[in-house]
């Protein structure tokens, strides 16, 4: 990647992360409604079952897991056969439904009873995401997906491939930054007081535009709202 930006200070990437917000919320209609209603507990679940899995394949293999258990103890102390063959939908249930079950046995005793999350409502922000990331399998695309999707509704910014794609073509995060490493970098150039909804606006807006114009491959550059902006763009249009 070709661009100046990756070495502009702090200030000049946060004004240009508010810029490509502002046009790309307003190209993609936001506000966003939230897209979940799940308790904590439950969306850390579905983030689990999601990985690596198509959307309908984590949607049917969550489902599955409700209709045949009442609650997420009675996950945690079913056979892992049991478990897994509810799972199958998704992809590796013979690693998930091991996974799944080592995560409420977790939870369970660090809470000291049944499995919740609520509690994290009442911590700050980064001491919720490390409570979470000390969980097997869960890293801070998990971390923060839990604690703004669900009813938690608290601004913790996810980065999925779109998203993530999205900023390094624009240059907000440096072409060898992964997804996990920005996810403090892409943070840092929001507002510290936005709100939920602005922070899913935001990561919504930018996974949007990965999904319908910033392609992985043959990306449409010529109709991109924050052309003038990608030094990306730039150099595939002249």
């Amino acid at each position: 990647m070709t661009t100046s930006l990756l070495s502009l200070p702090l200030a000049e990437r946060q004004e240009l992360a508010l810029w490509v917000h502002a046009r790309l919320c307003a190209e993609y209609g936001a506000p966003f409604a939230f897209f979940s209603t799940k308790d904590p507990l439950s969306e850390l679940i579905s983030s689990l079952l999601s990985h690596r899995t198509r959307n309908q394949d984590s949607h049917r293999a969550y489902q599955e897991l409700r209709a045949r258990f009442p609650t997420w103890d009675a996950v945690r102390d079913a056979s892992t056969a049991e478990v897994e063959d509810a799972i199958r939908a998704c992809t590796w249930p013979e690693q998930k439904a091991p996974r799944l079950q080592q995560v409420l046995r977790e939870v369970s005793h660090r809470c000291d009873g049944p499995c919740h999350l609520e509690f994290l409502a009442d911590l700050p922000i980064p001491e919720a995401r490390a409570w979470l990331e000390q969980l097997p399998g869960v890293g801070p695309k998990t971390s923060a997906a839990v604690l703004l999707f669900s009813t938690l509704r608290r601004p913790a910014m996810p980065v999925d491939s779109h998203h993530h794609r999205v900023a390094q073509r624009l240059g907000l995060i440096g072409p060898k930054v992964g997804e996990a490493a920005a996810h403090a970098q892409l943070a840092a150039l929001l507002p510290p007081d936005w709100d939920a909804q602005q922070v899913y606006d935001h990561h919504e807006a930018l996974m949007f535009h990965g999904q319908k114009c910033c392609y992985f491959h043959t990306p449409a550059c010529g109709r991109c709202v924050v052309l003038a902006r990608c030094p990306f763009g730039q150099a595939r249009v002249r």
